[in-house]
């Protein structure tokens, strides 16, 4: 039972979990919009995100503790070094256009971790990153995740940019924006109130209120698109639900696994019911 706890702490800890939930997403929108499944783009979406978020998580703790970095933070670092390289080679079976979206993408990432030079009043103090810029956070992530998720997968495909994609940009936006309010909520307790979240700005109530205020924006926006199909739909008003659900349920003192796997979870389901219905 503990070796299991411990691989199951991996797993959550080293990003893979997210990594699958990223790579869910992108799949989702193949499956939406009738794209070519490209492999390669699956991939590298997936390492890229166990990348992008250990260098983020862990970055700092690296940095300043790295001859004395416990057996576990060791085991994450060979294995984020490892996707890393699986990444590098992945990007080399993509177009031009798509590499200069993860060339953007790369360098939001980069100073999200990384101190930088912004005005002072936006921030703790001269220098600091992106995440810790007054209430930017949330929205930051959401719209690397639609790029990510969305774009990505329509540019590598070469496929125009039209009213549906559009549509499924912004649903994107809204969803993850969504799935971040739990987190939001989990964090109350740890974040200084110079971040400005939703929560700390609006209270819990109110920041559920939004959630579901944007969950059913989600939902409306499905039956505008030109090429909406019947799974779609039905996939769309079940993630509303579930997520709904576990929104209204998020609170200051939830477990441990709540957020961390459950919420996380949501779009591998969404994934898992798209391919069940078609």
């Amino acid at each position: 039972m503990e070796v299991f706890k411990r691989l199951f702490n991996f797993y959550l800890n080293s990003s893979i979990h997210v990594a699958l939930a990223a790579l869910s997403l992108v799949w989702v929108t193949i499956i939406e919009l009738n794209l070519e499944c490209d492999t390669a783009l699956l991939c590298f979406v997936f390492f890229a995100t166990v990348t992008g978020y250990n260098f983020v998580k862990y970055f700092g703790v690296a940095k300043f503790h790295h001859r004395s970095l416990a057996s576990w933070l060791k085991a994450i670092q060979v294995f984020s070094f490892v996707a890393f390289v699986a990444m590098c080679y992945f990007v080399l079976k993509l177009n031009v256009e798509t590499l200069i979206i993860i060339g953007i993408l790369g360098i939001i990432t980069f100073f999200y971790a990384i101190p930088i030079m912004v005005p002072k009043r936006y921030l703790f103090d001269d220098h600091k990153n992106l995440r810790q810029v007054s209430g930017l956070k949330v929205y930051l992530i959401a719209l690397i995740w639609m790029f990510t998720t969305v774009i990505l997968p329509i540019v590598n495909g070469d496929i125009a940019i039209n009213f549906d994609v559009i549509i499924t940009s912004v649903q994107r936006f809204s969803y993850v924006l969504v799935l971040m309010l739990p987190f939001e909520i989990r964090d109350l307790n740890f974040d200084s109130l110079k971040l400005a979240t939703i929560p700390q700005k609006i209270g819990v109530v109110k920041t559920k209120i939004f959630g579901a205020i944007l969950l059913m924006v989600f939902l409306l926006l499905e039956v505008l698109k030109v090429k909406s199909n019947q799974e779609s739909v039905i996939s769309t008003m079940s993630m509303t639900l579930i997520t709904l659900t576990l929104l209204l349920y998020s609170n200051k003192n939830q477990s441990k696994y709540f957020s961390a796997f459950w919420v996380e979870s949501l779009p591998i389901i969404w994934l898992l019911i798209l391919l069940l219905l078609s």
